[in-house]
């Protein structure tokens, strides 16, 4: 037996073992399946003699990526270079790079971010006159990726349902324009771009079937219209596809995601041979029982039932509180809790259907002296200052791209004002030309006053000296040079405060990134780099197009339920478990969607590998309204036998062992606690929710029969019951 398949589970030997053609691998949570994915890479360099050449595996993140491939260099003890690993989006930058011209690009075009993506669009309603009231420029660009997710130009878009569609295909139009003059495209056009290659030159699309004869995919079950078209065009009777999906887990139809995705690859490839991966190394056997029984509520799957050789575990809590104080503070004990026990921060996770949960478990975290980061939030590359001196460096590199152009060509203030911007649009529009060339029309014709055609030439002529120096210094250098030369830390060093101190730190950090970044693995279809600066911006900008939480081993994890998903913690809270918050209101009238709903709850159950927490408020104030809710239907979908209820069954809902987790005395304000009850002359008898102390200020939030109240503690007259 090679050593290959030491230490894997019959059906994971089976997988990586399967004989040339088409497989599928249905893997649940917790069973490997990156394991397997990477051994059965090696399998086919090893085996079955395949050239790391004709290899193609695709990711969903970077990350994944950057992990596969050392992975496997690691089972190979080499350096595989020629292997293509990556997401779809660089993999197609990668594709377009080495034929840019027949994909009508130019060589040194730009990837827009989403925000850059959003300034572009403004700029081009705008041009059209359209108001941003009536269309809503980020619906507008939820539009236009939509729509080319879906393979779909503005002339593809037949019959528009309503006018305000008829109006986002015509600023479709527009921006398609606009990104061709400045030689830009966005995340969405790489596919796209990169299908239509393929398309219209047949023999760049049978060039890459014939070097790709082994490809494999991750999280198949996750990919779009436009992702699947791209795989399908690779398709051939000499080519062996492995794609690796759990029907269960998707959970961003949302995000274009199909259902049918592992049903079509099973029609539509050649004599599939199906692998279910069921032995889950992750969670104990009574969190997986529970999750296994949850997920048979939705119909229509593959069917697979989770199971594990470890222990049954304790039984699954579900924790009653008043509101979503009560419960913050409950989550912040269990935290001491578990801290004191030995875990440390990064071994617990607080998951939540809605954002705009945060911020109450946040509060008690820092009453509670409990360390945590929200996973997901702004990264490194999205931060305002580094967007800034990348538009300087994008620029550089090309002349012809508006969107930098526009984020920095007065910033720092040069005396360029949004007047002189609105006249050089004007004369872009009327030329049919990009706004580096409208400037340099208006300094030619002097149609500016003299103090903005200075400022103009003086910006141009310093631009134009980069342009030359950058490609031939080291990019650490050109990060610097650039930097100093438009003086952006003096610029940064005048906000005052910790913000502006942040602000120098990070763009010191970007130059000593910019001297760490590695170019090799960014090259051409033969096999030459990249030169460094075109290599480190596109990096830059598929890296921001990831929200994956930079590394705090002190801290608790604070996480949306779909940011959560490929992660695991030995501790996991699942918070806001309520009828309208999780399964969301959204979901209600349709079996679909609350079928997504159910599978996200499966995903954030499974994410917990000894201790999972369940719990739900009997009142929420969420999105500045107090709701009162049903406890969440997926609560009832659990056998009862799983689950350790923790409250006591009476008039007021309290959880149990007060003493252990709610010291009455500690958070008594002016004489009133949580579930206190109450008595006032009008509303009659209540029970206290919420308090907001603030000296003689302190309100009080009462539910009456009446309905939920907001008072005064020192005027209201409320007598304790």
């Amino acid at each position: 037996m090679s050593t290959l398949l030491h230490d894997l589970n019959p059906p994971q030997q089976e997988a990586v073992s399967s004989p040339l053609g088409n497989l599928m691998i249905l893997a649940g949570a917790g069973s490997g399946k990156t394991r397997v994915l990477v051994h059965r890479i090696a399998w086919l360099i090893q085996q079955e003699y395949a050239s790391p050449f004709s290899i193609l595996a695709v990711t969903f993140t970077n990350k994944a990526a950057n992990e596969m491939r050392a992975r496997v260099d690691s089972l190979l003890r080499g350096s595989l270079n020629a292997m293509w690993i990556g997401t779809f989006h660089g993999l197609a930058h990668r594709l377009l790079r080495a034929h840019w011209k027949s994909a009508g690009l130019s060589e040194n075009f730009q990837i827009l971010d989403s925000t850059d993506q959003q300034r572009l669009i403004r700029r081009v309603m705008k041009d059209l006159q359209m108001d941003e009231e009536r269309f809503p420029y980020k619906q507008v660009q939820w539009f236009i990726n939509h729509k080319k997710e879906e393979g779909l130009r503005p002339h593809d878009v037949f019959l528009p349902q309503h006018a305000q569609e008829a109006m986002y295909i015509r600023i479709y139009d527009a921006y398609e324009k606009a990104c061709a003059l400045s030689g830009v495209v966005d995340f969405s056009e790489l596919l796209l771009r990169s299908v239509e290659l393929w398309q219209q030159h047949p023999d760049i699309l049978q060039h890459y079937r014939q070097r790709f004869r082994h490809i494999l995919v991750d999280e198949f079950q996750d990919i779009n219209a436009i992702q699947y078209t791209w795989l399908r065009l690779l398709m051939t009777d000499q080519n062996f596809f492995t794609v690796v999906g759990d029907d269960d887990q998707l959970i961003y139809s949302w995000r274009g995601a199909c259902a049918d995705n592992l049903k079509k690859f099973k029609r539509e490839f050649h004599g599939v041979r199906t692998i279910t991966l069921e032995q889950n190394y992750r969670s104990t056997s009574t969190i997986l029982q529970a999750a296994n029984v949850l997920i048979e509520c939705n119909r229509d799957r593959f069917g697979k039932q989770l199971w594990t050789e470890g222990s049954p575990g304790e039984p699954i809590r579900v924790y009653a509180a008043y509101n979503e104080i009560d419960e913050a503070r409950f989550i912040a004990r269990e935290c001491e809790a578990w801290l004191s026990q030995g875990y440390t921060g990064e071994d617990i996770a607080i998951l939540y259907r809605s954002n705009a949960q945060s911020r109450v478990l946040e509060e008690a975290l820092l009453q509670a002296n409990i360390p945590y980061r929200i996973y997901g939030g702004v990264r490194f590359f999205e931060r305002a200052e580094i967007k800034d001196v990348l538009a300087y460096l994008r620029l550089c590199v090309n002349t012809t791209d508006d969107a930098s152009f526009e984020r920095i060509i007065n910033l720092p203030p040069r005396g360029i004002g949004n007047k002189t911007v609105e006249i050089l649009r004007d004369l872009a529009k009327t030329h049919h030309v990009c706004l580096w060339q409208a400037t340099l029309l208006a300094i030619e014709s002097r149609c500016l006053p003299s103090r903005a055609t200075l400022a103009l030439e003086h910006f141009v002529n310093t631009m134009l000296r980069l342009h030359h120096q950058i490609p031939d210094i080291p990019l650490f250098d050109a990060v610097r040079l650039v930097i100093d030369r438009f003086g952006l830390i003096e610029y940064y060093e005048k906000e005052r405060g910790e913000a502006g101190r942040a602000r120098v730190e990070n763009l010191q950090e970007f130059s000593s990134a910019a001297g760490e970044f590695e170019s090799d693995i960014f090259s051409d279809e033969d096999g030459e780099s990249l030169a460094p600066i075109n290599a480190f911006l596109a990096h830059t900008s598929l890296e921001a197009g990831e929200h994956q939480a930079e590394d705090s081993r002190h801290s608790v994890k604070l996480m949306t339920l779909h940011a959560a998903k490929g992660l695991e913690f030995p501790c996991v809270v699942l918070c806001g478990m309520e009828e309208g918050l999780f399964p969301h209101q959204m979901s209600k009238d349709s079996p679909k969607a609350l079928e997504e709903e159910r599978r996200l709850c499966y995903v954030g159950m499974t994410r917990a590998m000894r201790h999972l927490l369940l719990t739900y408020a009997e009142s929420r104030r969420l999105y500045g309204q107090t709701h009162l809710a049903a406890p969440s239907r997926f609560l009832r979908e659990i056998p009862h036998d799983l689950m350790q209820e923790i409250r006591l069954q009476s008039k007021i809902s309290r959880p149990v062992s007060m003493s252990a987790y709610y010291d009455q005395e500690s958070e008594m304000t002016m004489g009133f606690y949580l579930g206190q009850q109450v008595k006032h002359a009008t509303f009659g008898v209540g029970t206290i929710l919420n308090i907001e102390p603030n000296g003689e200020k302190t309100r009080v939030q009462v539910r009456f029969s009446a309905g939920s109240k907001w008072l005064m503690a020192s005027l209201a007259k409320l007598s304790v019951v």
